[in-house]
């Protein structure tokens, strides 16, 4: 257990953070890889390895364990010496309002990211890919026209009883069409979908077999064009 865990201390200490906060955010328990590492009675443990797993994925780590792995055709472009990976833009477009239908969605760009970068928040390259956003119901943080960074690998909003950060950014498809939302899971079979704009109203949802969601990642970045 304790080679499992090191990987997870080592990407803690690098980010600054604490075991407890980590923990904490993940779980909801702050002492959970605490309670992980301590050894009762015989080698047993009464703690769920699934929580290492949670505790992996809010990291960006994969649960083998480690850095994540490239594992797809991503073109490498040297510029002065340092190496990019070329990200995928499609023509596909989410909306931050109401769902947007996308009914072609192929590659109609590309841009570079430094790889060291993509893998510091945890991103393997191809598993990347870039969309636009229209709508203005994720204003101020996103406005219609930026392009947002979807790690399509993290499909699953972590478990969060209790938490104060806010909810993760997520590209998803609903009825409506795509969309960019925050998730809110505050219980296995529950999710809030919330949108920045206080002019839009938070949405709950039954998670279910057969309920009308696709998860198509977490959004880990976007960049936004300054208009005259």
């Amino acid at each position: 257990m304790d080679e499992l865990i090191a990987p997870i201390i080592a990407e803690i200490n690098r980010r600054g953070l604490s075991e407890a906060a980590v923990s904490r955010a993940a779980v909801g328990n702050p002492s959970a890889l605490k309670n992980l590492r301590v050894r009762r009675g015989a080698g047993t443990r009464n703690h769920p390895v699934e929580n290492l797993k949670v505790i992996a994925d809010s990291l960006g780590l994969e649960f083998y364990i480690g850095p994540p792995r490239d594992t797809g055709p991503i073109e490498h472009v040297m510029i002065d010496g340092s190496d990019y990976a070329h990200i995928p833009l499609h023509n596909a477009e989410l909306a931050a309002g109401a769902g947007a239908e996308n009914a072609c969605e192929h590659i109609v760009s590309h841009l570079a990211f430094l790889r060291d970068w993509l893998k510091g928040v945890g991103v393997t390259p191809s598993n990347a890919c870039l969309a636009r956003v229209r709508g203005d119901s994720m204003m101020p943080t996103i406005a219609p026209g930026d392009v947002v960074l979807i790690d399509t690998s993290k499909r699953e909003p972590p478990l969060r009883r209790e938490s104060r950060q806010r909810a993760p950014i997520y590209a998803l498809r609903g009825a409506d069409g795509a969309q960019v939302k925050r998730l809110l899971r505050p219980a296995e079979d529950q999710l809030m979908i919330i949108s920045d704009n206080p002019d839009y109203l938070p949405q709950a949802m039954a998670l279910m077999p057969g309920a009308e969601i696709n998860i198509i990642g977490k959004v880990v970045w976007w960049g936004h064009t300054v208009k005259e």
